[in-house]
């Protein structure tokens, strides 16, 4: 909610990024504006499970580990 409005701000910006009506609509879905609390929770923990189980995280983790040593 903190976030909007400094996308808000502004108005006749040459910003490409900022034109069309599409722009805040995109944002709420994108941020999931409409979603209960409870409703993220979940939201958040599926999206934390699917990175976990997903090979392209491994992949990553493992290229990561191999050239900075983070794991």
């Amino acid at each position: 909610e903190a976030t909007m409005p400094s996308v808000c701000l502004p108005p006749g910006s040459q910003l490409p990024c900022f034109h069309g009506s599409s722009t805040i609509r995109n944002l709420k879905e994108r941020f999931h504006m409409n979603m209960t609390e409870e409703q993220l929770q979940v939201l958040i923990n599926q999206l934390v499970d699917g990175s976990m189980r997903s090979i392209t995280t491994k992949l990553y983790d493992g290229f990561q580990y191999l050239t900075n040593g983070i794991m």
